[in-house]
């Protein structure tokens, strides 16, 4: 579910093409960027033979070189190469890529604008950035067509643009339909990482959720949530998962650099 409020002087069918122009960008985005789409652009990417240069559109490559950027900031504790694991466990398709996988986000070059090579098959998943650049796009988009006043939300990835500030209520992370600490966002976004709407209960009895600890190879099966504001909603996304599996050194230095800062919502503290 994405929601989008805008405010502006401007006549109303204005601020409503300016609506429908912010979701056709996050259409865009989902269209070339989707793991379970076997057309998008992210599965064309992860099914072609590696030692080959790629093309892509400019939105996958900013996407890219961020979640490249990340990777390295934080030693790989935000890893944009987490599909294979997540396919296993039945959180996204069983694509050819997820079997055949070999590489690391490590096996990724961007060899020039537009152009990736591989040096090895990868299993590219950036649903843990991409929907922050989702929204991140939808509000360029509205203020390049003069609204003022704005606000997206893409379940729980938000960002407030313009003169405007919004409160925002953190979920509490053992009952996430109630708030347990209130924020107010002005030009700045919001994300959040938590196990609380992925966890089940596999095959054998084994707990699952969304979220891929890079270190482990394994699904997040903690209770804590955690929350980081920063400039901008793809930063902000990618940053959740630094906070959650990178070492706290690691994480303060990611956050420093991006001008963020983190909530943890504790379970044990919140109960």
């Amino acid at each position: 579910m994405v929601e989008i409020r805008a405010v502006a002087k401007l006549p109303a069918a204005d601020i409503h093409r300016a609506i429908d122009a912010a979701f056709g960008a996050i259409e865009r985005i989902q269209r070339l960027m989707s793991f379970q789409d076997p057309h998008s652009e992210l599965s064309r990417l992860n099914q072609r033979r590696s030692g080959r240069d790629q093309h892509v559109e400019p939105e996958t490559y900013t996407v890219l070189e961020a979640a490249l950027e990340f990777a390295r900031l934080s030693c790989g504790a935000f890893d944009p190469c987490v599909g294979a694991q997540l396919a296993q466990r039945g959180y996204r398709p069983r694509h050819a890529a997820a079997d055949t996988a070999s590489g690391s986000w490590r096996d990724i070059e961007l060899a020039g604008p537009g152009r990736v090579r591989l040096h090895r098959p990868v299993c590219l998943d950036l649903s843990g950035i991409a929907k922050g650049y989702a929204v991140d796009r939808a509000c360029e988009v509205l203020q390049a067509m003069g609204t003022d006043r704005i606000m997206v939300n893409a379940g729980g990835d938000l960002r407030v643009a313009g003169h405007w500030s919004q409160e925002v209520r953190l979920r509490h992370p053992k009952a996430p339909h109630c708030g347990v600490h209130v924020l107010r966002l002005r030009n700045r976004a919001l994300a959040t990482s938590a196990g609380y709407y992925s966890r089940r209960v596999g095959a054998g009895g084994t707990e699952l959720s969304a979220l891929i600890d890079p270190n482990r190879k394994a699904p997040y099966l903690g209770e804590d949530s955690v929350s980081v504001q920063a400039r901008d909603c793809m930063s902000a996304d990618a940053l959740t998962k630094i906070v959650l599996f990178a070492a706290p050194q690691l994480a303060e230095r990611a956050l420093a650099v991006c001008d963020a800062r983190a909530f943890i919502q504790s379970a044990a503290a919140a109960a």
